[in-house]
């Protein structure tokens, strides 16, 4: 298969973790060396500014947000991302540079130039291969996601509420615009995107979906 980077993106309540970890699993399965990362967190700096990044206690402006998430970024490329691509090896990461351009561009600023242009840089030129978005409800994905941080413990967690971090107690309006932005980046990115609608399906049939499309991207980089 070569050196490939597959993105997972979407709002949250998604669940791109799950079916990140799943796909990786499958990619191993199949003979093919894996590297599963996240973002933000997917370094040991990049996990001291996630640590800032979402915890509810800390205010953080607008910019000051964007350009922690471009750092994390440009630490994760350098680290793990760029050295995996050189060495042949398949990258499956939980959120990439979409994440900022849904979130902080069109949820926060409304447009995405500046997010872009910043993030561009912390990239280094490189882009995804195939990039899933799951997309769900931000009413459906939200009670989703409380409900399984609360029935892992996390609820209770010092400065949480209802389980959710510091961007996902944002209110729903903001959530809408996050999921309306990645919308339109699906038509900016038409080559690169899949979507999959995981509101009303099982994990199972999701991750099925999603294995179709890395199968149908093997098949077309073999020819």
């Amino acid at each position: 298969m070569g050196p490939t980077f597959i993105t997972l993106e979407g709002p949250d309540g998604s669940g791109k973790s799950t079916q990140a970890a799943l796909l990786a699993e499958r990619l191993r399965q199949i003979g093919l060396p894996v590297v599963l990362t996240r973002e933000p967190g997917g370094t040991s700096v990049g996990q001291k500014l996630r640590e800032i990044l979402l915890n509810p206690d800390i205010k953080l402006s607008v910019m000051t947000e964007v350009l922690l998430m471009a750092a994390d970024r440009a630490q994760h490329v350098q680290e793990v991302i760029k050295p995996a691509l050189e060495n042949n090896m398949v990258v499956v990461c939980d959120r990439y540079i979409d994440s900022s351009l849904a979130y902080q561009g069109f949820g926060l600023l409304g447009e995405i130039s500046q997010v872009k242009a910043i993030n561009e840089t912390a990239i280094d030129g490189i882009w995804p291969d195939l990039t899933i978005l799951l997309d769900v409800e931000p009413e459906a994905g939200l009670r989703r996601h409380r409900q399984a941080e609360s029935e892992a413990g996390r609820s209770q967690c010092s400065g949480r509420t209802n389980g959710l971090d510091r961007i996902e107690q944002r209110d729903l309006q903001f959530h809408q615009r996050v999921r309306d932005g990645y919308h339109v980046l699906t038509r900016m990115y038409a080559q690169r995107f899949v979507v999959i609608d995981t509101t009303r399906l099982q994990i199972e049939t999701v991750a099925q979906k999603v294995w179709e499309a890395v199968a149908q991207r093997i098949k077309a980089a073999h020819g």
